[in-house]
């Protein structure tokens, strides 16, 4: 990897764009390379050399390479020195303020470095919803059965931290990001593509440009290559050149069949045996039970801590993959028992006063807060709110009209907004009493405490994004869960 870096910098005028933590890595992994004629830091904030300190023995770093400095480009111009460099390193949260094409510079990412160099043992994991816990999950059964693996990606490691760790066998689990994505001109021969909602339409504009992204998951792919997907965001057949498995629940399978989808929901009468993959085979959750080809394996429910259907769905995705793998029932089984869900997932959190608090500040869609509503059956209250991306909140609304949810606290600006559609669109919601208007989630926390019926759940589910109320849904969670339980 270091010698394929080299090649690809050397002798050019390199820019790195951005200095957060993917930033950093970008820096130090070049200076280990060397060979750039020039290097350098664009990024909106304030930079100088003492940010350098990071970097082991960074002087002699530096000198290595063959630099005295690093030049900071640094304030709200920082974007308009890029057609000074010949190549262009972007972190994934800079939003160029130019279509890439009218750029001089060639634009590159860690991950299309990455990719150039082992795209036939990566797994790339994306999705609207629910990648990193695929992710997280794939990669801990993966290690519970000795299977040599590194984790990284979205899930908050730059893949330049791994390339270290990176043995001749090791397989690449990463979670990608749409923004990760979005200019990749590589796919991984293993693809993951779990769903698609509407998000992110503050950074793209349009839905289809959001999608055209997700599809970079497959795009590039070549044949033989395969694509785990649900079948409504599959690819057209004439815009792949892998192959699809399918993996759906046995309701959504057989209302495929019914309209004239072939494949997976014939094989939902298999039994276990050897793996046995066709160009429409597919997987398939029927309850709690997992379907693939002549193999099935039951998921036991009352020894994880994953919750509700999409979980299982998530699960069955990485059954799919396993048994492609090799990896029998026991040694899956062993690893799903074992594995730990990520904080702030439909997370519980503890009881006070008779009521049980749920964390699911990762919710930014109105489809993850439905789903947290029917995981927890008896949810007596839910709150909901944050920062108002103009996505739609129709499902949500319609959703809430006819549940049973005894109170709905509605917070910030998505909240508002919500309350503001139902009143005014929403002649028929039944029980509009149900209907609290709060600020912020203290205010929501304390009301939730006041007003939740013993024996019943409070949940934090947001349907909406965290940014300029917290720095991210983790931080989101972290309060939620020191208002519940009252921490300093």
């Amino acid at each position: 990897m270091i010698d394929h870096i080299r090649k690809r910098i050397e002798n050019k005028k390199v820019l790195i764009l951005g200095f957060g933590r993917e930033g950093r890595s970008t820096l130090k992994l070049f200076l280990e390379a060397g060979g750039a004629k020039e290097l350098a830091v664009g990024d909106l904030k304030e930079f100088s050399q003492k940010d350098l300190s990071y970097l082991n023995e960074e002087t002699a770093e530096v000198q290595a390479a063959g630099f005295e400095e690093i030049n900071f480009i640094c304030g709200p111009d920082y974007q308009k020195a890029m057609d000074d460099y010949d190549l262009v390193m972007k972190s994934p949260g800079i939003v160029l303020e130019k279509p890439v094409g009218e750029y001089k510079a060639e634009i590159l990412s860690q991950m299309q470095l990455i990719f150039e160099v082992y795209r036939d043992r990566i797994i790339g994991i994306t999705g609207t919803k629910g990648k990193s816990t695929t992710t997280t999950l794939l990669y801990h059964i993966l290690e519970e059965a000795q299977v040599p693996a590194v984790l990284a990606g979205n899930i908050g490691i730059p893949v330049f931290d791994i390339v270290h760790k990176i043995e001749v066998d090791s397989l690449l689990i990463l979670e990608l990001s749409c923004h990760q994505l979005e200019y990749m001109t590589v796919s991984p021969k293993r693809g993951v593509l779990l769903n698609i909602y509407e998000e992110h339409l503050d950074h793209y504009g349009t839905m289809e440009k959001y999608v055209a992204s997700k599809e970079k998951i497959y795009a590039n792919q070549l044949p033989g290559d395969l694509l785990y997907v649900h079948p409504s965001v599959a690819p057209k057949e004439d815009s792949h050149r892998g192959t699809c498995i399918f993996v759906e629940t046995e309701r959504e399978a057989n209302k495929g069949k019914t309209e004239g989808k072939e494949g997976v929901a014939d094989r939902t009468d298999a039994a276990d045996g050897a793996v046995d993959i066709t160009s429409d085979g597919g997987v398939v959750l029927r309850g709690t039970k997992i379907i693939y080809g002549k193999r099935s394996f039951e998921i036991p429910v009352e020894k994880i801590s994953l919750l509700g259907v999409h979980n299982y769905l998530d699960i069955a995705f990485v059954y799919g993959i396993c048994c492609d793998l090799g990896i029998g029932n026991e040694q899956f089984e062993k690893g799903l028992i074992s594995y730990v869900p990520l904080p702030h997932r439909l997370q519980y959190i503890g009881t006070v006063d008779g009521v049980a608090y749920y964390d699911d500040s990762i919710s930014t869609i109105d489809e993850t807060t439905i789903q947290a509503l029917n995981t927890i059956g008896n949810a007596d209250t839910v709150l909901i709110g944050g920062m108002d991306r103009d996505i739609s909140y129709v499902n949500l609304e319609e959703y809430l009209a006819s549940s049973k949810v005894a109170h709905i606290i509605l917070m910030e600006a998505t909240g508002k907004r919500i309350y503001r559609e139902i009143t005014e669109n929403m002649p028929d919601f039944a029980g509009k009493e149900r209907l609290y208007v709060v600020e912020h989630l203290e205010e929501a926390v304390a009301l939730a405490k006041e007003i939740t019926k013993k024996g019943g759940s409070c949940i934090l589910s947001p349907a909406a994004a965290s940014y300029g109320i917290f720095k991210d849904f983790e931080k989101r969670g972290e309060c939620f869960k020191r208002l519940v339980l009252e921490e300093e």
